[in-house]
This record gives structure tokens, C-alpha cells and sequence, in this order.
């Protein structure tokens, strides 16, 4: 008779959780954590917590000198959705996100960074979500927002949005999925609506996509 290990290297990942649709046909995976970059990903992350019910952890340094302006956000959403933590040391940044995710109380935690952790704090981070999954009131998703575009080791999908506004006005995006662990990088060119939607107008070929 076979004992089993006490340790193993596999992931713990909480499964049963469907995925929330943020955009058309897209999805992100619940309990995981992802990364959302390019100069539109606070636009691309607040389109995200459109798709969701509840409040929403939004991390962000407490020395930064830029914030979310809650006189913009009612288009998204409802700012008083918005709970909003700002540590004030570099290193409670991802401590707070871990938290966040591990506490399951909240549907969707957003860590705003300048840069992207390394491996063993994404690992952390996806451990904590998986917990918070099991243990907490919801099955969390983290989005860790990162200005370099470098790209954070471990995260479950990497996008990539940028504007791509069209010279009659309309306001209009390039989306970029770099990295995802079951499909393959794809662009795709997005437009807003009348109601401040974004909807997904037409997908190219994942050659185009440029890391």
C-alpha cells in the first residue's frame, strides 16, 4: 500500500469555479490571479469589475501621486463599489493583495504596481486566492496591474490594452492576451458603445501580437 507524500508540487487550484466574462467571449479564470498592462489597464480592469457584483479591493501605493478619480468611474461603474487601500510601504503592497485574496470576501482585488513581482509572490498570491476560494464567501480574482510591461512570472493570463483611438472620435482600444496558460496570444481591436460598454469588434492574428 502506496503512502501518499506530505508535500507535492502541484497546484492546490480550487476547482468548480466558472470563469467571469469581462469582454464578449472572454474570460478570466476565478481564484487565480492575472496581470493587466499597457498605458489603458486601469480602463481594461475597471471593464472587468463591470462584468461583476459586489465591492471591489482596489490596492494602490500611498505614495503614488495618481489615483482613481471617482467623478470618472460611474460610466464603469458605481464608485462606491470602490474600497480603496493604499499602503504605505512598498512591501505591504502585495502583503495587503495577499490578504485581500485570502480573505474571500470580495470578488475581485486589484493590486496597482509599478512593477511585476517576482515568482514566489505570484505563487503566493494564487495560494491565497485558492484559499480564499475554499474558505471565503466568494472564489476571488486578482489583477495585478503593472506600469513596465515586463511581465510578471506565474500569473494565470497576461493582457495588453492600448489606445487605438480613431481620428472620427470613437473611442477604441487594442487588445493584446500575451499569455495564457491553455490558449494562444491573439489581438483583437475593441470599441465603446453608447452605453460605455466595451465590446470586441474584430480578432487578428496571434503573429501580430508583439510582447
Amino acid at each position: 500500500m502506496s503512502v501518499p507524500h506530505l508535500l507535492t508540487r502541484t497546484s492546490h487550484r480550487t476547482r468548480g469555479h466558472d470563469g467571469i466574462a469581462f469582454l464578449g467571449e472572454l474570460s478570466l479564470a476565478k481564484a487565480r490571479v492575472h496581470e493587466f498592462c499597457g498605458t489603458a489597464r486601469r480602463t481594461l480592469a475597471l471593464s472587468v469589475a463591470r462584468a461583476m457584483q459586489g465591492q471591489i479591493f482596489w490596492i494602490r501605493p500611498g505614495w503614488a501621486v495618481e489615483h482613481l478619480n471617482g467623478a470618472a468611474l460611474p460610466p464603469w461603474i458605481d464608485p462606491g463599489r470602490v474600497i480603496t487601500l493604499s499602503p504605505r510601504r512598498p512591501e505591504d503592497l502585495l502583503w495587503t493583495m495577499e490578504e485581500a485574496l485570502r480573505a474571500g470576501v470580495v470578488p475581485l482585488v486589484v493590486g496597482d504596481i509599478s512593477g511585476p513581482p517576482g515568482l514566489t509572490a505570484v505563487r503566493r498570491l494564487h495560494l491565497a486566492a485558492e484559499t480564499g476560494a475554499a474558505e471565503g464567501d466568494v472564489a476571488p480574482v486578482g489583477i495585478l496591474l503593472t506600469a513596465t510591461g515586463e511581465g510578471a512570472p506565474g500569473v494565470e493570463t497576461r493582457w495588453r490594452l492600448t489606445p487605438n483611438h480613431g481620428a472620427n472620435g470613437h473611442s477604441a482600444w487594442r487588445l493584446d492576451r500575451l499569455r495564457a496558460r491553455t490558449l494562444p496570444p491573439a489581438t483583437w481591436q475593441v470599441a465603446k458603445t453608447g452605453n460605455g460598454t466595451l465590446t470586441l469588434s474584430k480578432a487578428t492574428a496571434a503573429e501580430s501580437v508583439v510582447s
